[in-house]
């Protein structure tokens, strides 16, 4: 089962990957993906193995991005990887048949590829312009989801589309009338004064039951 709403961490000035994930998971949000860029793997390892502590103690499941063999000796119940990254087949064959994978997509070819691949989800964007990632591939906006969206159920595709990259609170309503399953959210989280408050109005946009109310 691939929530509905996915947390993204990511370190600023003001706080750390834990810090960040800590207070997204008080606050109940129950996706959560480390993504570490420019460190070393030893110390993204350790990361994941505190960050999947945390996400065990509230319930939640974690995501590692682009580090599969990181992603296996954490314990994380999924991967995320990149278009530039390593081959779904290959992290299959390192992480075992269990795992959830997930797959950057940036157009519908990518989005047949990744099926093809054997991804369990698929994180389709950027929606609009983004701070959190570098090399950000060409914005897609609302119709551009809009007009994959429509190809994709023309083809039949069942594998769940995440829409990723800049979304905030207000975006999400109109985002799911494309037909995506859900949304990956990072800054909108992260800077939040009230994250629990944001992340009820979050779920209540995806028009699914706040976990930390059940």
């Amino acid at each position: 089962m691939i929530d509905k709403l996915h947390y993204i961490s990511q370190e600023t000035e003001n706080i750390s990957h834990l810090d960040a994930i800590n207070k997204t998971l008080i606050a109940g949000a129950k996706w959560i993906q480390l993504r570490v860029k420019n460190k070393p793997e030893n110390v993204i390892l350790e990361l994941a193995i505190k960050a999947n502590a945390l996400c065990k103690a509230y319930g939640a499941r974690l995501i590692v991005n682009d580090h599969p063999l990181i992603a296996l000796k954490a314990g994380a119940y999924g991967l995320h990887l990149g278009l530039t990254d390593m081959p779904i087949a290959e992290a299959r064959s390192i992480v075992g048949g269990q795992m959830i994978i997930g797959g950057t997509a940036n157009t519908f070819e990518h989005v047949k590829q990744r099926v093809a691949e054997g991804a369990d989800y698929i994180g389709l964007g950027p929606y609009r312009f983004t701070n959190t990632k570098q090399n950000l591939s060409p914005i897609i906006g609302l119709e551009g989801y809009e007009a994959i969206m429509k190809q994709v159920s023309i083809a039949g595709i069942t594998t769940p589309i995440i829409a990723i990259g800049g979304i905030e609170l207000n975006d999400i309503s109109l985002i799911m009338t494309t037909g995506v399953h859900g949304v990956a959210l990072s800054g909108a989280l992260t800077n939040a004064n009230d994250p629990a408050a944001e992340l009820a109005q979050m779920y209540s946009a995806l028009k699914v039951l706040n976990p930390i109310n059940n």
